[in-house]
């Protein structure tokens, strides 16, 4: 059994959460000066635990195992949401070092090596998913030079003020990697209100986020009479719970949906709103579920464009494929589980991550630990000192079992 230091675990987790502390949580948003600091640190930890480490050219910090034939790349990220939380994309970071640094003192003459990557900006402060897209060559050099933040902020040259512009950026060697793993905080409450030990992610949910436009006609709200408005905001509201309705009835046993944003103007108390916007947002791992859920969208908006006077007009604003996770790295993670006696169910991520674009390239899968109250994304987010030993010894098992099982495939000598 591979022997990993969890009390490491656990200090190298509480070290980078000094950086950008907040209270419980971090506020290290990228390419911050706290997200720099901990990606410096970062490198230096690899650096120690044996690896040949390096920031790239989009803030990537990839760390390889020397005179190997191939290899297993472990990673997810270390920046925050803002007010974000300790662990998120941090557990999966350290627990791939510590990985990797035992297994350069356990198999220093093994043929199969462990690689560690941090991605930059998963949770898109100027690209989501920046870091893991760069790695799989699947960013344009418009979106790179394009990316903005919030505040209006060019991401090119905030990299060229880091010193990282002209630095290469890392990119993904399809014949070095047999693999891809990544551990995570469940960030929901399906582990800890059911008890169980470990998540095998079966798929992470594809994701369409449209914009749906009213358009009616303002008029004084004490003189018009209810039957001759063009109320477009009366129309969102129908409009909204008509959907829901057929939401539920379109819905697979774990599709999501939500209605995240409502705009209504001139937003006046006294007037008839002329114009109202809502945002409507579905997830599920199914494509053909997905496209249901669009359907009755389409359906939904034929029946009420025109009705008492108001149209509707919907428009796509964010579109992700859903990513199945590998047969054959799940069975592993479950057998790495049931090893160490840790419960276990195979569930989906709601949210996505750097495995989703990973899983397009290379075999990939993931693991999840319980989260304390299932919250995640805000300073309160936290999970137990056990699960968090507990989850870095089912990755580090199911991570030997894949090595050795890739060693025996194609021999010590190819």
């Amino acid at each position: 059994m591979l022997a990993i230091d969890d009390d490491r675990i656990l200090a190298d987790l509480r070290t980078l959460a000094g950086f950008g502390k907040l209270g419980t949580g971090v506020d290290r948003t990228s390419f911050t000066e706290a997200d720099m600091a901990a990606r410096q640190w970062l490198c230096g930890r690899m650096a120690e635990a044996g690896l040949e480490a390096a920031i790239d050219g989009v803030g990537n910090v990839y760390g390889r195992t020397a005179g190997v034939r191939a290899a297993v790349l472990l990673g997810s990220h270390t920046d925050s949401v803002p007010g974000g939380g300790w662990l998120d994309g941090a557990l999966g970071v350290i627990y791939g070092v510590e990985i990797a640094r035992a297994c350069r003192l356990a198999r220093a003459s093994a043929t199969i090596g462990v690689d560690v990557v941090s991605f930059a900006d998963e949770e898109g402060t100027f690209l989501p998913l920046l870091g893991s897209r760069s790695f799989c060559g699947e960013l344009s050099d418009e979106e790179l030079t394009g990316a903005r933040n919030s505040a209006g902020a060019a991401l090119s040259k905030r990299l060229a003020d880091l010193g990282l512009g002209a630095r290469p950026p890392a990119r993904l060697d399809p014949s070095r990697y047999r693999a891809y793993l990544e551990a995570h905080i469940e960030q929901g409450p399906r582990l800890v209100s059911e008890g169980i030990d470990i998540g095998v992610v079966t798929g992470i949910v594809g994701v369409r986020r449209y914009r749906v436009a009213f358009r009616g006609r303002a008029d004084h709200a004490g003189t018009t009479p209810m039957a001759m408005r063009r109320d477009a905001a009366f129309a969102l509201f129908n409009f909204a719970v008509r959907l829901a309705e057929r939401f539920r009835a379109a819905a697979g046993p774990d599709s999501v949906w939500n209605f995240g944003v409502v705009t209504v103007k001139p937003g006046a108390g006294n007037v008839v709103p002329s114009e109202a916007e809502l945002v409507v947002e579905f997830r599920d791992q199914h494509e053909a579920t997905i496209r249901r859920f669009e359907q009755e969208l389409h359906a939904v908006e034929h029946e009420f464009d025109g009705a008492q006077g108001v149209s509707v007009a919907k428009n796509l604003i964010g579109s992700l494929p859903p990513a199945m996770m590998d047969a054959d790295l799940r069975e592993t993670l479950a057998a790495a589980a049931d090893e160490l006696a840790a419960s276990r169910i195979a569930m989906p991520s709601g949210a996505g991550h750097d495995a989703m674009i990973l899983a397009r390239h290379i075999p990939s899968a993931m693991l999840f630990v319980p989260s304390v109250g299932g919250r995640s994304h805000d300073i309160s987010e936290d999970t137990s000192e056990i699960d968090i030993r507990r989850g870095a010894h089912v990755f580090a098992r199911a991570v030997e079992l894949l090595l050795a099982r890739f060693e025996r495939q194609r021999g010590p000598n190819s």
